[in-house]
């Protein structure tokens, strides 16, 4: 597929301010609330990040990786999981700035990847 930059999708648990952050420093990043998904359960996020073919970011470690493992058994795609512990915005932004700045969209297509 050739996608260079990854676009993130911020589950409702994360941070807005991350948001604005990240798109501070080039990438891409939307919130819940901008997309219209306040309230909407996990697997209805993740259907909505892969439906914009973008990775999710959450802090919602059990949910997510239960909805990685089903994704790979059914042989669906997801365009990446960044599952990231509870830390001020500025501390995620170091660790996700880690995996912006040296993995491409399509390297992260299918991973689970924590900071």
């Amino acid at each position: 597929m050739n996608r260079l930059f990854i676009e993130l999708y911020m589950d409702e648990d994360v941070d807005v301010l991350l948001a604005d952050l990240v798109r501070a420093r080039g990438f891409s990043a939307i919130t819940t609330e901008v997309a219209g998904q306040l309230g909407n359960g996990d697997a209805s996020q993740l259907v909505y990040a892969v439906s914009h073919q973008k990775t999710i970011l959450t802090h919602n470690r059990a949910d997510f990786e239960t909805l990685a493992q089903k994704y790979f058994f059914e042989g669906q795609i997801h365009y990446g999981i960044i599952i990231a512990v509870r830390h001020s915005p500025h501390e995620i932004l170091r660790r996700l700035l880690l995996i912006l700045n040296r993995v491409t969209a399509d390297e992260i297509e299918n991973q689970v990847r924590y900071i």
